[in-house]
């Protein structure tokens, strides 16, 4: 059956963006026609309305033209494919072989932004099931990162997850270090909840090949600051008038004196405080982040800080302690540090760090005891503490040759 075939580009302005346009894909087949995005982005002022594609000869010209030629023999393609069947056929088939979504195609044309969306929608509903409120707050903030890689690098909306490849990866990172001034860490932790969607493609064969399999991202070691054990004293005895400072550092030392991270000691409960076999007060807990059991005797000042805040009326048999949010939470210990003098970046979680290396490894405590008290899964986690504690020893047999002197490095020994 003979038909009556063509194509064109053309471009729709934005809607919020007055200087860009959005180029769609029209087909006409026997008079009907049908419409598609190509879900690239081009300035107004490049568009060439009679030829249908980019002025010029800047690198966006020519690369937004490569990727209109590549659609345009693609469609063609598309096209021939329908003619060779015998059957009849419309526009909309003609988009549909194109994407990859007609009947005949069982390997359907998979959207990276569309996947990384499913498989939020998923994170979101298992929230205190399987995953922390953090986790999918960090797969959130992946996602919208990815998304803005891929318009600043390809001009579009969304990606074919199949077109991701080892340049992408390493396009992705070169621009979260950049565009979005990440440190290395964070960094390689938004490639890493990145990875996952890759696996999740590869694994349901949306995708020939893991792009993934030379890409190596290493975290780099960061020394986790800590309170020394002068700078601990000075926030205990120092007396602060705003209730709601002082209800802050109250709960930043009960967890300098447990270990707690700020998700554990928000839910902490009363069926989490138990008398332990040696007649004294413990937190048994599982910890909100790797869902490992944390065993921690309750200190004196702990356990003061719990006595004080037990007739608060925001405190019951579900929450033991009042804790502010964690942005407030923090904002807060800014201005404690500016009080007490401490020159540091105090967050929550240093609160857990100063637990690990000058409550417990300074005064002795073993580290596989302390290793289990902070729930960590591995003894390795645990060991980085101890590796701060070698600098700290180190620091202070330099300040020690210094008082020593010469007295002690003449003579024969």
């Amino acid at each position: 059956m003979k038909t009556s075939f063509s194509h064109i580009f053309y471009l729709r302005k934005s809607t919020t963006k007055t200087d860009m346009g959005t180029i769609y894909l029209r087909i006409t087949v026997n008079g009907k026609r049908a419409v598609t995005t190509t879900n690239r982005e081009i300035p107004l002022s490049i568009w060439n309305v009679n030829a249908g594609k980019a002025l010029g000869t800047s690198s966006q010209a020519k690369l937004i033209n490569r990727f209109l030629t590549k659609m345009e023999n693609d469609i063609y393609t598309a096209h021939q494919k329908l003619i060779d069947r015998g059957e009849s056929f419309s526009a909309k088939d003609i988009i549909n072989v194109f994407l990859g979504k007609d009947k005949e195609n069982e390997n359907q044309v998979k959207m990276l932004l569309e996947i990384f969306q499913e498989h939020n929608d998923r994170v979101n509903r298992l929230i205190g099931k399987d995953f922390a409120a953090g986790t999918a707050e960090r797969y959130r903030t992946a996602k919208k990162h990815v998304e803005e890689y891929i318009k600043k690098e390809f001009k579009a909306f969304d990606i074919p997850v199949k077109d991701v490849n080892h340049k992408f990866i390493s396009g992705f990172e070169y621009y979260l270090k950049t565009e979005r001034n990440c440190a290395h860490n964070s960094a390689i932790k938004y490639i890493t909840n990145f990875k996952k969607i890759i696996r999740i493609a590869h694994v349901n064969e949306w995708m020939t090949k893991d792009p993934f399999l030379n890409w190596k991202g290493k975290l780099k070691v960061v020394d986790r600051e800590f309170l020394t054990k002068e700078e601990l004293q000075v926030m205990i005895g120092k007396e602060i008038n705003n209730q709601r400072l002082c209800l802050v550092k109250d709960i930043f030392l009960f967890c300098c004196f447990t270990g707690l991270s700020y998700a554990d000691v928000e839910k902490l409960s009363a069926k989490e405080v138990v008398t332990g076999f040696d007649g004294n007060q413990w937190i048994k807990t599982k910890r909100t982040k790797t869902k490992t059991r944390s065993s921690v005797p309750l200190l004196p000042t702990a356990e003061a800080i719990l006595e004080k805040y037990s007739t608060h009326p925001e405190v019951n048999e579900e929450r033991l302690l009042p804790v502010l949010s964690n942005q407030k939470t923090n904002a807060y210990l800014k201005e404690i540090a500016d009080i007490c003098g401490i020159n540091k970046n105090l967050t929550f979680h240093l609160a857990r760090h100063t637990f690990a290396t000058t409550v417990t490894l300074s005064n002795g405590v073993p580290i596989e005891s302390v290793s289990k008290m902070l729930g960590h899964k591995n003894l390795q986690t645990t060991q980085h503490y101890a590796k701060i504690l070698d600098r700290k020893v180190s620091d202070d047999m330099a300040a020690l040759r210094n008082r020593l002197g010469s007295d002690f490095m003449t003579g024969d020994i």
